[in-house]
């Protein structure tokens, strides 16, 4: 994975897209683009995720955040 900057990966178990936050345990970290939550991932699990696939989901997190403070 690319170096300079936040790296993000796709969970191969379920297609969620994280930014990578380390390792522990034998796993990598991923917490959700824009925050919230981490979960473990296998590091066999992982695909570098696409800038296109980041900027959707910012986008898609943007969307629901802001139907929510209506």
């Amino acid at each position: 994975m690319s170096g300079g900057g936040p790296t993000y990966a796709v969970d191969g178990r379920d297609g969620r897209i994280g930014e990578v936050m380390g390792r522990v345990g034998g796993y990598v970290q991923l917490r959700p683009v824009g925050g919230g939550r981490e979960w473990d991932c296998p590091p066999d699990e992982l695909v570098e995720a696409a800038p296109a696939d980041v900027l959707r989901e910012r986008v898609r997190r943007l969307n629901r955040d802001a139907r929510s403070r209506v």
